[in-house]
């Protein structure tokens, strides 16, 4: 995913941020040391010559000296399959991305908490379902089994039963692995970042969950993702309906699991899973489709399945069609409930959901690339840990695949800028550097982003070339001249050339109100 973005001035001193070696593909296509070296050349000019050569040293001569370079191991520059590296300007989306997530988290009124990356394996074991093997286990380190954590919903519920929390709304993003078939195009990693939002605690129905889906709806609209829905259903009307239909309840959670494989393999794929693999009753799998294809918008679909009267006799299926309704009406009134569809095909594997369940997909413009956040009620789990239950529902933003959109987003723009520098300083005269040190000194004890060229003595084609590059706004031109009457020269980058005000002189005393005003004037400030 990584690509090589060398920036150099003209004097060939490099820009902070600027990759000296090109950066391998993530799990593909290892690179030799040496094979990295040699393209990192490329386009630099004429090749260097050996430098043992040039000095007289020579080859390496005799047996004993080919058979240790021959038997020398070399490095393979790669990263382990599914993880990756991100260059500066991936980086750069990458971090809006997190500020976007974080200003919603913190409007809401969120606090934070931090868990360890590896948690013991007891606590993580049988809370996901099948998917529990692609927890990764980690060798006994002093007696003590651990794996790395596989989300971060099962550590908050350790930590809320482990610390007596009654009630907390809580974020978190770090890190989490998984050891999955990694398919890296598609925002599918086995290292990767969760943004977790949840409410832990005893609230009146269906509050805190739809201010959950109303906050995700938020993110994904200030993302700009592109057209989605969120795909919502209820857990205890999924099992209501299985049992109506006439799955046995120990095959609930395996049945549930085929049924959530429908958003990737067609029916007959799912049904053959379910009567060959998990051993259910070809007929009861007949009329499991006859539900499963019922989806549509929130309203009328629950309006349909009340007429309809299948759930009728269903004790958990009638109230979970009561507290849908209850979530609608909520959700029309926070205006969110244009993104939600109701879709009784949606089951979520993880074993530890109790209630609503829900998580949101690109409709269009933009290959398949699965959920771009989910989430869900799970009122048990943090009773696993200890001997009070305590009610919680939260989601999780998948920042990967959000990323993925937005980078390919990004690039089709044109260039991303890597940094956030508003003004580069540079000076036209040698011996100045005590007085670009000073003035760049000023401009960051003012709160302004502003970069300088790391030589004594730079060229000024090479500090304007190194601004243009990294698409810096503003320049402050000084000489011995602009020393002398009091001034400095400000020059917008970003200006056309016919522009009257592309290149203005300002008194020293009113240089930071100036900049202030040109980068709200330009829209770079509030």
């Amino acid at each position: 995913m990584s690509s090589e973005v060398p920036i150099t001035s003209q004097d060939h001193t490099p820009a902070p941020g600027a990759s000296v070696l090109p950066l391998a593909t993530p799990s593909e296509n290892p690179v030799p040391a040496a094979a990295a070296a040699s393209s990192a050349d490329k386009g630099k000019g004429k090749a260097k010559a050996n430098e043992g050569d040039a000095k007289g040293k020579g080859k390496a001569k005799g047996k004993d000296g080919d058979e240790k370079s021959k038997g020398a191991k070399r490095a393979l520059l790669k990263t382990p399959k599914g993880t990756t590296d991100y260059s500066p300007e991936e980086m750069a989306i990458r971090e809006k991305v997190f500020q976007t997530v974080i200003r919603c988290f913190k409007k809401h009124g969120a606090v934070t908490i931090e868990t360890p990356v590896f948690e013991l394996k007891e606590i993580l074991t049988g809370k996901y379902g099948e998917d529990s093997k692609l927890i990764y286990d980690l060798a006994d380190q002093g007696g003590e089994e651990c794996a790395l954590r596989y989300d971060l919903t099962v550590p908050f519920a350790r930590y809320v039963a482990a610390n007596r929390v009654l009630s907390i709304k809580r974020y978190h993003i770090a890190r989490v692995y998984r050891r999955d078939n990694p398919v890296m195009t598609k925002g599918r990693f086995r290292e990767f970042y969760q943004c977790d939002f949840d409410v832990a605690g005893e609230y009146d129905l269906m509050l805190p969950d739809s201010e959950c889906i109303k906050m995700m709806v938020e993110i994904l609209d200030e993302l700009q993702v592109g057209d989605y829905r969120i795909k919502l259903n209820h857990r205890k009307l999924l099992d209501g309906l299985f049992a109506i239909v006439g799955v046995p309840e120990d095959k609930f959670r395996a049945i549930s699991s085929a049924v959530d494989k429908l958003d990737k393999s067609p029916w007959d794929e799912v049904r053959t899973e379910m009567v060959e693999v998990k051993g259910l009753d070809p007929a009861v799998a007949d009329r499991i489709k006859t539900f499963v294809d019922i989806k549509g918008k929130p309203m009328e679909t629950l309006a349909y399945l009340k007429k309809q009267g299948t759930c009728t006799g269903n004790a958990d299926a009638t109230r979970a069609l009561d507290e849908l309704e209850v979530l609608f009406r909520y959700l029309e009134c926070l205006g969110a409930l244009h993104r939600v569809e109701l879709d009784l095909s949606l089951a979520r594997g993880l074993d530890y959901y109790t209630g609503i369940i829900y998580e949101a997909v690109i409709v269009s413009g933009i290959e398949r690339l699965g959920s771009i956040a989910a989430g869900g009620r799970y009122d048990k789990l943090v009773g696993m840990y200890g001997n009070k239950d305590i009610p919680a529902v939260g989601f999780s933003v998948g920042i990967e695949r959000v990323f993925a959109i937005l980078y390919e987003e990004a690039k089709k723009k044109g260039a991303i800028r890597e940094n956030d520098s508003e003004v580069f300083v540079t000076t036209v005269d040698k011996g100045l550097v005590l007085d670009r040190l000073k003035l760049v000194g000023e401009l960051w004890a003012a709160g302004i982003k502003a970069e300088h060229l790391y030589k004594e003595n730079p060229r000024i084609d090479a500090q304007l070339k190194y601004a243009d590059n990294f698409k810096i706004p503003l320049a402050i031109i000084v000489g011995k001249r602009e020393l002398e009457e009091g001034t400095v020269t400000l020059k917008n980058l970003s200006a056309g050339e016919s522009d009257p005000n592309k290149q203005v002189s300002v008194k020293r005393a009113d240089l930071v109100d100036t900049i202030i005003a040109k980068l709200k004037e330009m829209g770079l400030r509030k």
